[in-house]
Order: C-alpha cells, then structure tokens, then sequence
C-alpha cells in the first residue's frame, strides 16, 4: 500500500490520515495527533457516505492493518505516559466511577528524593 498524495478518494483520505497518525504518534506530536484523527474521522464518514466496492477490499483491509497497528503505538504511548504520571506522583484515572457519576482518581505521592 503505498500513499498517493493524487488519491482523492475517501480511502485515499483515510489512507493518508492514517499515515499522518502514526507519524505524529512517532514524533510525540500531540496537535499532530490531534489534526491527524479529526482527519481520519472525517475520511471514515466520506467512506461510510460513499462504501467502496467490493474490489477495494484488499485496500480495506491494509488500511485496517495500518489502524490496528496505529492502535497498539497509541496503547503503548498510553503505558509511557501513565507510568510517568505513577512515577511524578501525578493523578490518574481508576477507571471507574463513583456515586455522583464522576471519573475516580486516586492521588498517588511519591517521594522523589531523601532529605
């Protein structure tokens, strides 16, 4: 699968966004990030819009890949930064919700340093 910058199409769109993830996901690009899944969602709703057909499901299937594999960077980067949070004593999500419906967080201090 290679990237045609001339592919109007919504799976040239969706191929491109996907390219611009995980390049931002490389880079540690947060708006690149940003830019780039709006991008994709817009492509995804072209291509809901207008299904390709059943001779693309090759291209289909590779840009499937290509998110699955964007998936597990992005799971990954999630790791790296909760276990900064955990180390700098940062709060973080519980992933659970208490009684007034609100995200949960527990405080987690760490010392640093010994005085």
């Amino acid at each position: 699968m290679s990237l045609s910058n001339t592919d109007a199409s919504p799976l040239g769109a969706l191929e491109q966004a996907l390219q611009e993830e995980r390049r931002a996901l490389l880079d540690n690009d947060v708006l690149a990030l940003l830019a780039s899944t709006e991008a994709k969602v817009r492509a995804l709703r072209q291509a809901e819009a207008a299904p390709p057909d059943h001779s693309a499901a090759e291209r289909v299937n590779a840009l499937r890949q290509l998110n699955q594999a964007n998936g597990i960077l992005l799971a990954r980067r999630r790791r790296e930064v909760d276990w900064a949070l955990r180390h700098l004593g940062r709060v973080e999500s519980t992933g659970t919700y208490n009684a007034a419906g609100l995200a949960g967080t527990r405080a987690q201090g760490r010392s640093l340093a010994v005085v």
